[in-house]
């Protein structure tokens, strides 16, 4: 009874999503392509072979969880360390460390919460003793390690890929919690499988805000003698919001991002930005949106006006930076603007009309002329014979041909009028009169 006092009210020591928190690899739900069995982390886990590896996923799928395993199942010396509260100093001194307890044959196993916030220096002084041996290191990321860890470090560790949890999984994991005696097992709780799947949902994938939310939920929950009922309606006060959440898999997913690109297409920003509160308010990943727009801003914008590819990248960029709500009135800004600028889909039918011919003439060689004749060989069998290079022209022009014999008449992008691409149009329509001139010499 104290124990489950301690873990009721006010004297908790842990969350819900702490107390739950794996000690094997069999009771981490989820990540199946990497921990099903005969799955390659699995058996390097159970081996106790583990080697330098960066785990990289969305947060809340169990990154830290996995190193906790990892900890619970090797004989090495394990070090949790985080890239937050850490300096160089810290760094070299725990390094000094790995590096003593390697002379005694003993090896250390360096988890590295967050490593993306390491800046170059600090990254840089793990590098050696990785690279002797002294450390295993294990990095954890949201952010893509292609880009925010060093080349050097990166090249030395295998990359594994960890995906947001599906609504299934993150009900498997809810049904634990609510019958766990390390969750709520002690407790009658009355809750319905919609409201499970409403927290799921709302949960985006990440089993820490999905545990939080019901944590949060049964402790508001109405009490009825001693059964605790959870409730849709107590749901929607703890999350502030209403029951527009969707399936982000199902039809309704994909109704919503047709009308938001419908509506933007249709130069109909009020609509648009409707369109763009409905999806987000009811969970939608806004990175999502963002990338959906950076398509439409090509697809459907183009050359009509080139700066709505910009736009819709730096909506991306501030999305990923600073996250729900605030990256709301970016999103705004970039539907807006895509809904006003002029509309032209013809780079979209470009490629659409050379993937066609690429798919049928795919045995097409490439024209020797503009072939890179690199070797000797190469050279001496045509490879760059007559090519031109047209910066050595006045007109930064030539009459040279690139398309292969077959489809010399070819003609893909076909301009608009539209916003700046009549610009484009009267460019292209010169650069062809003058190669026809001068064939015609």
């Amino acid at each position: 009874m104290d124990e489950q006092m301690t873990m009721l009210g006010g004297g908790m020591a842990q969350p819900l999503a702490a107390r739950l928190r794996p000690k094997t690899m069999d009771e981490i739900v989820g990540q199946q392509h990497l921990l099903g069995q005969n799955m390659v982390l699995r058996k390097i886990i159970q081996q106790d072979m583990v080697s330098s590896m960066i785990f990289w996923g969305p947060p809340g799928v169990g990154k830290t969880t996995l190193a906790n395993v990892i900890a619970n199942h090797t004989k090495a010396r394990f070090i949790n360390f985080s890239a937050v509260t850490s300096g160089i100093k810290e760094i070299r001194s725990v390094m000094q460390q790995a590096e003593d307890n390697r002379r005694f044959g003993e090896k250390t196993i360096l988890f590295v919460d967050e490593i993306h916030r390491f800046n170059k220096a600090q990254q840089d002084a793990f590098l050696p003793f990785v690279e002797k041996g002294s450390i295993i290191l294990i990095g954890a990321t949201t952010e893509n390690p292609s880009f925010e860890v060093n080349g050097a470090l990166l090249s030395r560790c295998k990359v594994f890929v960890l995906k947001a949890l599906g609504e299934d999984d993150l009900k498997a994991l809810l049904r634990r919690a609510l019958t766990s005696p390390n969750g709520f097992g002690y407790q009658k709780i009355e809750i319905e499988e919609d409201v499970l799947s409403l927290i799921a949902n709302f949960a985006n994938g990440d089993a820490r805000m999905a545990l939080s939310t019901l944590e949060m939920a049964v402790l508001n929950g109405r009490q009825e003698g001693d059964v605790t009922a959870v409730t849709r309606e107590t749901v929607e006060q703890c999350t502030s919001r209403k029951s527009l959440l969707y399936d982000k898999s199902g039809e309704e997913h994909y109704n919503l991002i047709s009308a938001l690109h419908k509506s933007m297409r249709n130069s109909d920003p009020d609509a648009a930005v409707y369109w763009l509160a409905r999806m987000l308010e009811a969970g939608e990943d806004p990175l999502y949106i963002a990338r959906r727009v950076t398509r439409f801003a090509s697809e459907d914008i183009g050359l009509a006006d080139p700066r709505a590819l910009e736009v819709a990248i730096a909506a991306y960029q501030a999305c990923h930076f600073i996250g729900m709500p605030e990256c709301t009135v970016h999103l705004t800004e970039a539907v807006v603007y895509m809904s006003l600028v002029p509309k032209s889909n013809a780079l979209y039918m470009a490629y659409e009309a050379a993937k066609k011919d690429a798919l049928t003439q795919l045995s097409d060689p490439v024209p020797l002329h503009i072939r890179n004749g690199v070797t000797r060989l190469m050279k001496d069998i045509g490879y760059g014979k007559g090519y031109q290079y047209a910066h050595d022209f006045d007109e930064k022009l030539t009459d040279m041909r690139c398309l292969p014999d077959s489809l010399l008449d070819r003609e893909y992008y076909l301009p608009t009028e539209q916003g700046q691409e009549r610009r484009f149009a009267e460019r292209l329509e010169q650069i062809k009169k003058w190669k026809e001139e001068k064939r015609g010499e």
